[in-house]
């Protein structure tokens, strides 16, 4: 059911009597989750929102002959010194689960009992019991965004130079020989295209690889002119917890600058992201008379409500989403009846909201 982030535990239930939990949040000073001498303990999640952006790093390196593009080959506007530019190409909202030290509880082993299975996270966020449905997480950023994974452009274009363009004493008589072999390459390609030249190719396949042969050359012989840029893919993740029963106020997630990337938060030479959160009160909360008489006496979940997440470039909406958020909403429990010693009831709990997901029985 989990992947192997996760560990599985088993408890017992009670065959004849009603399982005993106790919340251990007011008992305890820390948390340990998983089996203990007196039961299983477990937690349920508060919920985390995940930026995931993802942007591209491009740096330009002029080429060779860059100061003679426009005399030999007429491109205007071309780069005569290396440069670094960012820009996010990717931005997308996730959810985890932390922890909430204030909703921990313990089930109390009995005698006579029967074993379903009990899966926790790693940090004892209750997954589900007697293996529920397989929990399909968000996903993060698009894997072709990988950080560090880069994309060079840079041909070999002195594979290509003739001898006269070797023998050339001088960078502006090889850049002149260079634009020479250009259109050279350029003439002979219309010709073969026009079916003008003298030893044309045999077949459709033939022709294929002469042209594709000729366009490399161009290619690279052009690139010592207008030079090459190499694409790196670099990522960053940021976490908003809201506080209970809160709204996140509009404020910075991040800063992002188009000479340095990401920077921090409070460096004014990136452009700013905000983020706002809003509970849209999915939920009716219990009131404290209410909430004094409830008495925990089956497995516990969280009923999240909803919130409206909005992230912001600047002025400029980029996303709104809504999400289920555990802070802002309440708590309710399954009756010990759906786990009795026949039973074979299969629940799954979200890891990141500790939301109900499934039940079957």
């Amino acid at each position: 059911m989990m992947n192997q982030t996760h560990r599985t535990l088993l408890f017992l239930f009670a065959v004849l009597s009603p399982l005993s939990f106790t919340a251990v949040n007011a008992q305890t000073t820390s948390f340990n989750p998983g089996v203990t001498a007196n039961g299983v303990t477990y937690a349920l999640p508060r919920t985390v929102l995940r930026a995931d952006v993802a942007a591209i790093k491009t740096q330009y390196t002029p080429g060779e002959f860059a100061r003679y593009a426009e005399r030999y080959l007429h491109v205007q506007n071309v780069g005569q010194e290396p440069h670094t530019e960012y820009a996010v190409q990717q931005l997308a909202l996730n959810l985890e689960g932390t922890p909430d030290t204030l909703k921990t509880f313990t089930i109390r082993l009995k005698d006579k009992t029967v074993a379903p299975m009990v899966a926790l996270t790693e940090s004892g966020i209750i997954l589900g019991v007697n293996g529920g449905e397989r929990v399909q997480e968000d996903a993060a950023i698009d894997p072709i965004y990988r950080t560090g994974r880069t994309t060079h452009h840079q041909l070999d274009s002195r594979s290509y130079f003739t001898e006269e363009i070797l023998a050339a004493t001088s960078s502006a008589k090889m850049a002149e020989l260079t634009a020479a072999e250009i259109y050279d390459i350029r003439e002979t390609r219309n010709l073969l295209v026009r079916g003008q030249l003298d030893a044309m190719p045999n077949d459709g396949e033939a022709m294929r690889l002469v042209l594709d042969r000729l366009n490399a050359q161009e290619s690279a012989l052009v690139q010592l002119f207008i030079g090459y840029t190499d694409t790196t893919w670099i990522s960053e993740s940021y976490r908003i917890e809201p506080h209970d029963y809160e709204d996140v106020p509009r404020s910075v997630l991040f800063r992002f600058s188009r000479k340095l990337g990401f920077v921090d938060a409070d460096d004014l030479s990136g452009e700013p992201y905000y983020i706002e959160v809003k509970d849209q009160h999915s939920v009716v909360l219990p009131s404290e008379k209410e909430l004094a008489k409830r008495k925990i006496e089956g497995i516990v979940y969280n009923l999240p409500s909803q919130a409206q997440v909005v992230v912001w470039q600047g002025s400029r909406e980029l996303l709104s989403r809504t999400f289920p958020v555990a802070q802002y909403g309440t708590i309710d429990q399954l009756a010990p009846a759906l786990f009795g010693k026949d039973a074979t009831t299969r629940v799954t709990f979200h890891p990141a909201t500790g939301g109900l997901l499934h039940l079957q029985q």
